[in-house]
């Protein structure tokens, strides 16, 4: 049976690869780590060794913290912090296309804008 951490893990490198819209079969070979154990990883089945989860890290070219960012932004709102609610953003941003990120900026700056004539 797997911990609820090893679980969180595989789901967060599931949803880091489907954001990057990887298969299974090209983050094994893109990591060397063979298409079956990465299954095994992501459904929390297998208990990832530190060394697995580097290359799985440098496959999906992302930040090692990017794979402990297990809280979702809803209801974040209400109990965070201005910094953590800047970090949401940034999570939410880190694995979209850089067209999406230039959308959403363009978005913000006409929403602030909008909102700082209206003070």
């Amino acid at each position: 049976m797997s911990s609820d951490l090893i679980k969180l893990i595989g789901e967060r490198i599931r949803t880091l690869r489907k954001e990057k819209e990887y298969t299974q079969e090209y983050l094994s070979e893109k990591s060397g780590i063979h298409v079956t154990y990465i299954s095994d990883i992501e459904r929390g089945e297998r208990n990832i060794s530190m060394e697995t989860l580097e290359k799985v890290i440098i496959a999906l070219e992302i930040r090692p913290v990017e794979v402990f960012r297990f809280e979702g932004i809803e209801g974040i709102e209400e109990r965070a912090n201005k910094q953590e609610l800047i970090e949401a953003l940034n999570s939410l941003l880190a694995g979209r296309k850089i067209e999406e990120v230039k959308l959403v900026l363009r978005l913000a700056k006409e929403v602030l804008g909008t909102y700082d004539k209206l003070k």
